[in-house]
């Protein structure tokens, strides 16, 4: 059974609560990723993902002036980095995620795509 800890990314792409939206896309856009995690005094506090940038501009076409923390999802679902495949798979289908932030202790170590993992289970 594939850990987590095998495939998911460390490189943590990062963002502050304050962070604009439009700038927290900015971000997402130059990294090529479909999410960034927002990080206040070396913790986790939630994820902004392209679901949560279409739900905020469809319900304020002035979103991308505020602070991604009035957006962004709080207090994400999280994995161990032991968790196998598997489990984190469940957990993303049932909760209808494409991104998990990978946790160990108390510290982000990672985060892992639904991309990740379907790459991961065709290769065994």
């Amino acid at each position: 059974m594939t850990a987590i800890r095998e495939v998911m990314t460390k490189q943590l792409v990062t963002v502050e609560p304050s962070t604009s939206v439009a700038a927290a896309v900015t971000v997402m856009g130059m990294d090529r990723v479909g999410a960034v995690l927002v990080m206040e005094h070396g913790k986790l506090e939630g994820i902004f993902t392209e679901r949560d940038l279409v739900r905020a501009m469809s319900y304020d076409i002035g979103a991308s002036s505020q602070p991604v923390s009035h957006w962004m999802t709080r207090d994400p679902v999280t994995v161990g980095p032991e968790a196998s495949i598997e489990q984190a798979l469940e957990i993303m289908l049932a909760r209808h995620f494409r991104h998990l932030p990978v946790l160990e202790a108390e510290s982000l170590v990672g985060v892992v795509s639904i991309r990740d993992l379907s790459r991961a289970t065709l290769r065994d």
